[in-house]
């Protein structure tokens, strides 16, 4: 709810500084830039869910535990414990729901084919996020919205706000990888 609540007041934020800027002070001048800005955050959103839906149809195997690329370096890690992740992940939407598997709570820590899977799922969500924060600025490109200041500062939250998860995802990756080596040693002894 934090998420939206915040989506809203920087998209009626960014169309009232326009709306001061441009110095047209009437009410059409302003229902045309917050229409502006309202269209800008609906094409952030609908460019991360383009981006989602593409990623996902991407192969597992580039996804899976053992890839290198989603692996989370010491000084990666302690960058992540300098931000106080674990105080403040909780206000930030876990959307695991739209791909029918929530990452918000581990519901078992011994099963190596869950906590594969949660990996996976969790390396999807870090390429997803990054795609949409860098692709966000394709907005700056779409006409009318397309104003650098109301296009910049929308693609800028939206990279912010894709950010936030990615982080989120790389903070609980060592651990996750932990648990799943234990469980596959655990399941290769049984």
């Amino acid at each position: 709810m934090f998420y939206l609540i915040f989506i809203i007041a920087a998209t009626f934020v960014v169309a009232v500084v326009n709306y001061l800027v441009d110095g047209v002070m009437t009410l059409e001048a302003f229902a045309l830039t917050m229409l502006f800005a309202s269209v800008g955050t609906l094409s952030a959103f609908i460019i991360d869910g383009i981006l989602a839906f593409i990623v996902r149809r991407l192969p597992n195997r580039w996804f899976s535990p053992d890839v290198k690329l989603f692996s989370v370096k010491e000084k990666e890690r302690n960058l992540y414990r300098r931000l106080k992740i674990g105080a403040w992940k909780d206000y930030v939407p876990e959307l695991g729901g739209f791909t029918g598997f929530h990452k918000n709570k581990l519901e078992t820590s011994s099963d190596a084919r869950y906590l594969a899977r949660f990996l996976m799922e969790s390396n999807y969500g870090v390429l997803g996020h990054i795609a949409g924060a860098i692709f966000g600025f394709a907005i700056l490109f779409i006409p009318y919205v397309g104003r650098p200041s109301i296009a910049l500062p929308i693609a800028i939250i939206n990279a912010i706000l894709s950010i936030l998860p990615t982080m989120i995802l790389r903070y609980h990756t060592p651990p996750l990888q932990r648990l799943y080596r234990r469980a596959l040693k655990k399941e290769k002894r049984s």
